[in-house]
């Protein structure tokens, strides 16, 4: 997973009304339900056997190791009210936009004579609607962290650098290196 799909996965996750589970059976619990009761099927997607799936979920074993506590974390924030993350990211596409915060190497293609060499750059921008529903469009069929990239860096392109339209009508934007992204919507 790159880093603009999981921006996007802690974004969505974010918008949950409810706090997760606490307890290490209670989120085992929750994530057998959306494996329709297949402990074999959780514990693949855990990476951990069978067995230990159904000591948690009998109680015998309640703390488990950092690193399956993390997964388990993780896996369950993804899962977690999917109706919410549904209504909240039609919310943006439609309607408020999303709002992206990130630290990257920012280059230009412009016209000759300019020195718009690239430069690390820290942004926060509200996009539009139609980017954020660019960003959900592509992410749920399946495309690639630069397809991702390059919708984020046209959004930026148009409204950051080119103020929608009023200036820098040939510039071209390049968003590369980044060194962190967070999402909102």
């Amino acid at each position: 997973m790159g880093e603009m799909e999981e921006a996007l996965a802690r974004a969505s996750a974010g918008t949950a009304t409810r706090p997760i589970p606490k307890s290490a059976q209670a989120r085992m619990r929750f994530l057998l339900k959306t494996e329709k009761g297949s402990t074999r099927a959780l514990a693949a997607r855990l990476g951990i056997t069978q067995r230990t799936v159904e000591r948690y979920l009998k109680g015998t074993l309640r703390r488990p190791r950092a690193e399956l506590a993390a997964r388990l974390e993780r896996e369950v924030r993804r899962d977690w009210q999917p109706r919410v993350q549904q209504r909240a990211k039609k919310q943006a596409a439609t309607a408020t936009g999303i709002v992206i915060e990130t630290r990257a190497r920012f280059g230009f293609t412009a016209a000759p004579g300019s020195t718009d060499d690239g430069r690390i750059r820290r942004i926060t921008q509200h996009l539009p609607p139609p980017y954020a529903a660019r960003l959900f469009d592509a992410q749920a069929s399946g495309a690639t962290e630069q397809q991702l990239q390059r919708i984020a860096a046209e959004g930026l392109q148009e409204i950051y650098f080119k103020d929608n339209g009023r200036r820098a009508a040939d510039l071209e934007v390049e968003f590369t290196d980044i060194d962190y992204i967070e999402l909102d919507f």
